[in-house]
């Protein structure tokens, strides 16, 4: 049988003691924590070791003993160490000895079934890398887990400083930074106070968009982009500014993630804002804001007549396309008429707008986004009419087609089933067919011209909200810790032979794989609003064949509601 004892490194330098930490029986391994120094009175050892056990829920026990010769063997300290068995009795005992002149250590395992032979690998570890890991991608109850799970659930042990008094001495992972950490805990104490009064200021806020988000102001908060963000922004306040303490690993990483992402976003946003308004940028935006907007309804004019012509040489039917070309015109005028009316405020718009850039650069960009969404209104208006009036057809075209062979749409059972028309039915099917597939071209043809501009308009809103979704979900604090400290995301240990001796315990250096970047992202990354729907490219492009309508603000739960 193979006896596996994981010993911390930095209780390699230590003087002879006892070996304290736990036995794994299902495994037959054995977690050294840390070493007791001489002198001390077994009572006190029992007694702090009911403490830990209480403390951490663990078994913890004396193991064995500890040699450490740096000259030659003492044979009286060797038989007391012997005889200590009979006081802190347990089953295996481990005597672990290391002399100075060989590199080759001793592990003896007494108190075992003599018959059976028991193979011992020694397994060093990082006592301070295991305790702060969190390891992943390994099963509850194997015995990695189990290591990593006893040496993280003893933090009170290792809180101990070294050089205290008490009733016994101990040598385990002691971090230097005992002033650092009481500045840690005077911090968290002040933050308690200031994050309720920061939670009591967010449910106020919630309070009063609740209300306002109630029928029909509803409707347009659901369609702008910047009050989806602003909604987000408060469940990221509320989540960073919460007073229940972060147990969970993954809610501390969620917690710290939301805050580092919050904090490059408030400073990107800021970056923007100053930049805006150094230099009066703003006014040279508002400047070249409306030649843009008259060049883009020029340009639609100019679309329009090329469609009331011949257009590519194609001949239309001349009574629909002068209706559809005058119809559309008349929106352009329209809204020509509504830029210019609005034009003397558009640089006191912006100037307010900009100030949005100090909540964050995504908050910006969802302003941004509304804009473009308001500028390109009258596009959206030509798309909606050209796709309702082409589905109308599509449809009926579908209808009158099944008329022609004897079935008809059962809407109570939502299938087709056979029926049968007199000689008047068919007759008007037939003209009504033959009028919707003649006038199907010149329909087809507006809904061609829109849907594309439409989708241009997508895609560059599809863009912003990209960007936005991805500074509202990389785990930043994730990316940070695996690049400066890859041993706290753990993926798994390897383990690599020091040196082996015949006749000696074989020694292994236990190391941490780390996530991968790939993971990191996948584990930890934040929930983001998707605002767009997620259809298959076969599923949009059945929408855009029959004419079904894409709204970009669609969500998941809308389609299910």
């Amino acid at each position: 049988m193979t006896v596996k004892i994981f010993f911390p490194t930095c209780c390699s330098p230590s003087e002879n003691g006892l070996l304290i930490g736990r036995w794994l029986e299902e495994h037959r391994s054995a977690v050294v924590l840390a070493i007791v120094h001489f002198p001390f009175i077994p009572g006190n050892v029992k007694r702090y070791l009911a403490g830990l056990e209480r403390e951490t829920g663990l078994r913890l026990a004396v193991l064995g003993t500890w040699s450490n010769i740096k000259a030659q063997k003492d044979e009286q300290m060797e038989s007391f160490l012997g005889d200590l068995k009979s006081i802190f009795i347990h089953r295996p005992w481990l005597r672990i000895t290391r002399e100075a002149s060989i590199i080759f250590w001793d592990c003896r395992i007494e108190g075992v079934d003599e018959e059976a032979e028991e193979e011992v690998v020694l397994v060093y570890y990082d006592q301070r890398k295991v305790m702060l890991s969190e390891l992943h991608d390994a099963t509850e109850h194997s015995e990695i887990a189990t290591v990593f799970d006893t040496v993280a659930r003893n933090r009170t042990l290792f809180a101990l400083d070294r050089y205290d008094e008490g009733p016994i001495k101990l040598t385990h992972w002691q971090s230097d930074g005992v002033e650092a950490s009481i500045i840690v805990e005077l911090c968290k104490q002040a933050s308690v106070p200031l994050c309720a009064l920061l939670s009591f200021i967010l449910s106020l806020i919630f309070s009063v968009t609740r209300a306002l988000g109630r029928k029909p102001l509803s409707f347009l908060w659901n369609k702008l982009s910047t009050c989806e963000q602003l909604g987000k922004r408060l469940d990221s306040l509320q989540l960073i500014c919460g007073t229940k303490a972060a147990k969970d690993h993954t809610l501390f990483m969620r917690k710290a993630s939301t805050l580092v992402s919050l904090l490059l976003d408030v400073i990107l946003g800021i970056v923007l804002m100053s930049w805006l308004y150094r230099g009066d940028h703003i006014g040279q935006l508002a400047n070249a804001l409306m030649p843009v907007a008259d060049r883009v309804a020029v340009e639609l004019q100019g679309l329009l007549q090329w469609l009331m012509g011949a257009p590519a040489g194609l001949k239309m039917n001349k009574a629909l396309d002068e209706v559809l070309g005058r119809f559309f015109m008349y929106h352009i005028h329209l809204w020509i008429s509504y830029i210019r009316l609005m034009s003397p405020f558009i640089e006191v718009i912006l100037w307010y707008i900009g100030l949005s850039a100090c909540l964050g650069l995504s908050v910006a960009l969802s302003v941004l986004s509304d804009i473009i969404a308001l500028l390109t209104f009258h596009i959206y208006c030509f798309y909606v009419y050209g796709a309702r009036l082409y589905c109308l057809k599509i449809h009926g075209l579908a209808s009158l087609w099944r008329l022609f062979r004897g079935k008809k749409w059962n809407v109570l059972r939502q299938r087709v089933d056979s029926c049968s028309y007199d000689l008047d039915q068919l007759f008007l099917g037939t003209l009504l067919f033959t009028i919707l597939l003649f006038l199907l071209p010149t329909t087809a043809l507006y809904y061609l011209v829109f849907t594309l501009l439409r989708l241009l308009v997508v895609l560059v809103q599809g863009v912003i909200q990209m960007t936005i979704n991805l500074l509202n979900s990389l785990p930043l604090y994730a990316l940070v810790l695996r690049l400066c400290r890859s041993y706290r995301l753990a993926a798994g240990v390897k383990f690599r032979m020091l040196q082996q001796e015949h006749g000696k315990c074989l020694r292994l250096l236990m190391q941490i794989n780390p996530l991968t970047y790939g993971k990191v992202l996948q584990q930890y990354r934040l929930p983001s609003s998707n605002l767009y729907p997620k259809d298959s490219w076969g599923a949009l492009c059945k929408k855009l064949f029959i004419g079904e309508l894409i709204y970009p603000w669609r969500q998941e739960r809308d389609k299910q509601d």
